[in-house]
């Protein structure tokens, strides 16, 4: 099981576990925090997100201040590309899977300290994409 953050177009996230997401499949179906085993997990529709954030936990670090620079004689395995997202917010990070016209991509943050272990950003929900 994968732990994530679902976060959507609205503003809104959802935060729990998947096993089924693909970048290929349309939906993915995503088991809430706090939920009992057994209940039924959500389905959640990629075309509604703005990205998927595989987390290192639910809770993240309040006390980090994000940053989108790259560590010094950080290993590259991929290319450095700035995403701006419809809302503002901008995300550096390392691809190896981005082509213009795809639906989305992985994206590994250059913040080595983020909670977010890597991203599945939805192509629709930006503003921008460029290499840097």
């Amino acid at each position: 099981m994968n732990q994530v953050v679902a976060r959507f177009l609205d503003g809104t996230s959802m935060k729990g576990q998947t096993n089924d997401f693909l970048p290929t499949k349309d939906t993915f179906h995503l088991a809430p925090f706090g939920s009992k085993p057994g209940d039924k997990p959500v389905e959640v529709r990629v075309s509604e997100l703005k990205g998927v954030y595989f987390v290192r936990n639910l809770f993240g670090d309040p006390d980090h201040h994000k940053t989108n620079d790259f560590p010094p004689f950080s290993p590259n395995s991929g290319r450095r590309v700035e995403v701006v997202f419809k809302d503002g917010e901008v995300m550096d990070g390392i691809t190896q899977g981005y082509q213009p016209g795809r639906p989305g991509f992985f994206l590994v943050p250059a913040d080595p300290l983020s909670n977010n272990e890597r991203c599945y950003v939805v192509a629709a929900a930006t503003r921008s994409i460029g290499y840097i």
